[in-house]
């Protein structure tokens, strides 16, 4: 608990401030801070008895004669939570440092306490990354899925209940020309994130910041399962990162998940949603496991389809507009009305860009199964040409 780099650091600080040299010892007596660095690793023994006794001892000069390792002055027990963890003492004139013997002793407590208090935090921080990062790589050949329910139970959370994944990633912020323009960055703000998440969220929602500006959250689903209400989750962290940091983030989420395997599956998903969903701030898997698919195949295979079905049509000026028509046309049940719609244009603008595909494919642009196969060679190209 009383680690020689801090009790030398409060000794050393604290002897600069009265006048008179602080020495501090661990349980056991011996010197692990002291403003007289020659005192370090020394024996004090009136910090024995003082430890003991949790009482405070003052030595003439005289007195500290008899004793090894003790100058004339007074000597304090260290106590947290009722147990002594070591002696602070001041050497002097009893008389003289008493006045200070009170204060000095309450200053380390209060220094120490707040060091076991930061230090617990970290420890709890760094376990809940732990469990999250151990349940996005879960292989339940290597792990018993109950022990990170045990685990994730003695830091607070159940992992047994319906939740998602949500992972988000925050964008440094970086005016034109001006470097960052004296913001902060992500990093610097990393806790300040970190906390405002928990706050959007929950108790029982479990939230790790990952690196600098990534981080995961993974929610309970109380207000329902469908992807709908999960995109909504990724909407309000981005939102709220935004008006309160004024970081620009996108989030991707994972489907409804119960258990530690489903968990697993949803923490890739949500990471896949957030590289496959380019251009949008709130993505969620259910919107691109056509895109999932198609990038688990690979480069090589995606461009062959692209070749092979969609021929001229992806050298064509216009390709991009063809294959945004293409899209929406496939995603809205080839209802001309909700294309139109989607895509902001009038029905006969739609309908002659449908026909062009079908002069540059040879493929009518009513028949569906057709065109589905194009669809697909459309979404391989988002992928590799966004």
């Amino acid at each position: 608990m009383l680690s020689a780099s801090l009790a030398q650091q409060i000794a050393r600080d604290t002897s600069e401030v009265i006048g008179y040299n602080v020495l501090i010892t661990d349980e056991h007596g011996i010197v692990i801070g002291s403003g007289d660095t020659g005192r370090l690793g020394s024996f004090h023994e009136a910090s024995v008895d003082v430890v003991a006794s949790q009482q405070a001892a003052w030595h003439t000069a005289a007195e500290a004669q008899r004793l090894r390792g003790v100058k004339p002055g007074m000597t304090l027990p260290i106590v947290i939570d009722g147990e002594a963890v070591g002696t602070v003492g001041i050497t002097g004139s009893p008389r003289q440092v008493r006045r200070f013997g009170l204060v000095v002793r309450r200053q380390t407590e209060i220094l120490l306490q707040e060091s076991v208090e930061l230090r617990s935090r970290l420890l709890r921080e760094r376990a809940l990354e732990e469990l999250v990062r151990d349940i996005g790589s879960f292989d339940a050949d290597v792990v018993d899925p109950a022990f990170l329910v045990a685990r994730a139970k003695e830091l607070g959370f159940d992992l047994t209940v319906p939740r998602t994944v949500v992972i988000v990633d925050v964008d440094e912020p970086v005016p034109a020309g001006t470097g960052n323009g004296g913001l902060p960055d992500v990093a610097t703000l990393r806790p300040e994130v970190l906390r405002t998440l928990r706050q959007t969220f929950g108790a029982a929602d479990l939230v790790a910041a990952m690196t600098a500006g990534r981080f995961a959250v993974l929610p309970s689903l109380r207000r329902g399962t469908g992807a709908d209400d999960r995109q909504q989750l990724a909407q309000l962290a981005v939102r709220t990162i935004a008006a309160e940091h004024g970081f620009a983030s996108r989030a991707g989420v994972g489907g409804a998940a119960r258990g530690i395997v489903a968990l697993r599956e949803a923490y890739a998903d949500a990471g896949d949603a957030l590289r496959l969903g380019k251009g949008q701030s709130a993505c969620v898997i259910d919107d691109l496991r056509g895109h999932q698919v198609l990038a688990a195949v690979g480069h090589r295979a995606r461009a062959r389809l692209i070749a092979l079905v969609a021929g001229d049509l992806a050298t064509h000026p216009d390709w991009p507009e063809l294959r945004a028509t293409l899209i929406a046309w496939c995603e809205s049940g080839f209802n001309l009305v909700r294309t139109a719609e989607a895509l902001h244009i009038h029905r006969n603008t739609l309908i002659y860009r449908l026909e062009k595909v079908e002069r540059l494919t040879g493929h009518p642009w009513r028949d569906h199964r057709g065109t589905l196969t194009i669809y697909l060679a459309c979404l391989a190209s988002q992928l590799d040409n966004p």
